[in-house]
């Protein structure tokens, strides 16, 4: 019989390779299937995926208000293994770093002036409702789901010793039981979404420089290009997993932040300075006035919403669904020694506040150049930020540090993979292989080219999206099982917040006669 760890690795290699399969050999009618399916899924299953994200949001936020929140990742002496600094700049590039550039310019263009939430396309409300819905779909609410993930891990694997594997975080419900089929399911649906996001990732981010390459250079867009585009980053991003988190990781994360301020600074100078900080005031004020009425907007009695909330916001939910289980555990490895506190603290809000910043940046420049009368939305998406760049000065500096930055991020994001995937394949080993890495790296990079000839992308994507809702029943289990293990830790250590010394009767405490 095979052991555990290899029957994981083996079902999940399987499952993976018969996917890609069927989107080789039929991917027509594996597309129009898995659009079905992911329609139906989220016209039924909306409702329980907004009250799901609102609701780990308002249990992320419990845990920092408790006394839970005192409790280290790790023992009470540990100290963190990265810089604040280094620990940020990793989650975000593995969580969010490509889509930010990707979609910067062009979902609050699309708010805007092609695919409005209710105001009329080009109007004033619907330039406010553009970056209101931005930033909810890229805010607090996403990274309340990467934050679980990653709590519930790194809890488990720092504090507990325990291995760190998703299943693991089920011991304190069903104990051994983890250990069997059940957990040997959540570990390889934990490995197969992550092949598939990453793969498609992949494919989606070498369209992407290859559309930059072909609006900047005249290079063509076809998939010949971004075939080695993918091989040459795939080189890359192995070179960086063969040298480890200390060095690969970490430099190129750091080197991602640095570059992705410079052009965050560029693009605030050379473009509407004072309105890109209006935008970005005036968003915040919108997205706290209505955050509640975003976070349950089913459109119940108006269905003419109804498909623009399926499309974006549900689509939205369940894509950071699929994606948690490879960025929880990533975020997971680089965080121990921090204090539950301070990890959900930092993860909730930094990367939501980068976002905003972001988003108000890259969506004003695209929304300004549309209202001046260019039309950019006969763009595709890869291209909308570099046509929005042409028409400011040294567009072609801000395209090209674009363009850089599209690749590092993309390697980062492959390589934080390759990592992850290595760590579960070897049933949670926190320094996994070499082996591993190179087998998964290269697994990666052929299934992404295959999928780019064969048109099976999109079908693939669509499965990510139907995987999310059995995994958000995992979710929901696994914060019932953390919760009951951090209360018993909690009663364990006497954590109360009711101080623990009060003064004598008519002897109040005075600083200034002790």
């Amino acid at each position: 019989m095979l052991h555990q760890k290899n029957r994981v690795y083996a079902l999940a290699l399987g499952i993976s390779l018969a996917l890609v399969l069927l989107g080789i050999v039929i991917p027509g009618p594996f597309q129009m299937g898995t659009d079905a399916l992911r329609q139906a899924i989220t016209t039924n299953f909306g409702w329980f995926y907004l009250l799901l994200v609102t609701g780990i949001l308002l249990f992320c936020l419990f845990l920092i208000v408790s006394p839970i929140g005192q409790i280290r990742l790790g023992n009470p002496n540990s100290q963190t293994e990265h810089s604040t600094t280094s620990w940020i700049a990793m989650m975000f590039s593995a969580g969010m770093g490509i889509g930010l550039v990707f979609y910067g310019a062009a979902e609050p263009l699309s708010h805007y002036a092609s695919s409005t939430p209710s105001a009329p396309a080009g109007s004033q409300e619907a330039l406010a409702d553009a970056f209101r819905f931005t930033f909810f779909h890229w805010g607090i609410h996403a990274w309340a789901v990467y934050a679980l993930i990653g709590l519930a891990l790194a809890y488990f694997g720092f504090r507990k010793q325990e291995k760190y594997l998703l299943s693991v975080t089920f011991k304190p419900l069903l104990g051994e039981g983890s250990e069997g089929w059940m957990g040997q399911v959540i570990d390889t649906l934990t490995v197969v979404a992550t092949v598939i996001g990453v793969a498609t990732t992949l494919g989606f981010g070498a369209a992407q420089i290859n559309g930059g390459l072909s609006f900047l250079f005249g290079i063509p867009n076809n998939l010949l290009v971004q075939t080695v585009i993918i091989i040459i980053t795939t080189a890359l991003f192995i070179l960086s997993a063969l040298s480890g988190l200390g060095k690969g990781v970490k430099i190129l994360s750091n080197t991602n932040l640095i570059l992705a301020i410079g052009l965050l600074v560029l693009a605030i100078l050379l473009g509407p300075t004072v309105q890109i900080f209006d935008t970005l005031t005036d968003s915040i004020g919108n997205y706290i006035q209505q955050f509640f009425r975003m976070s349950f907007r089913s459109a119940a009695f108006d269905e003419t919403k109804r498909d623009w909330i399926n499309t974006w916001t549900i689509f939205y939910w369940a894509w950071w669904i699929s994606w948690s289980p490879f960025v929880g555990v990533f975020i997971a490895r680089i965080s121990k020694g921090r204090t539950i506190r301070e990890f959900l603290t930092v993860v909730l809000l930094i990367p939501t506040l980068l976002s905003f910043l972001w988003f108000s940046t890259f969506g004003t420049l695209s929304t300004a150049v549309q209202a001046s009368g260019n039309d950019l939305t006969g763009f595709a998406t890869e291209e909308v930020l570099f046509a929005t760049f042409s028409h400011y000065p040294l567009g072609v500096v801000l395209s090209i540090v674009a363009l850089i930055l599209i690749s590092t991020f993309f390697i980062t994001s492959a390589d934080s993979a390759t990592y992850v995937l290595a760590m579960l394949s070897e049933n949670g080993r926190l320094n996994p292989s070499n082996r591993k890495k190179v087998i998964w790296g290269v697994l990666l990079a052929v299934i992404a080219i295959v999928l780019l000839f064969s048109g099976g992308l999109d079908a693939l994507q669509n499965t990510l999206i139907i995987v999310a809702l059995p995994f958000s029943f995992v979710i929901i289990v696994m914060m019932v099982s953390l919760l009951k293990e951090l209360y018993h830790e909690k009663d364990e250590m006497g954590l109360s917040i009711s101080p623990d010394r009060y003064p004598k009767k008519n002897q109040p405490f005075k600083s200034y006669e002790d």
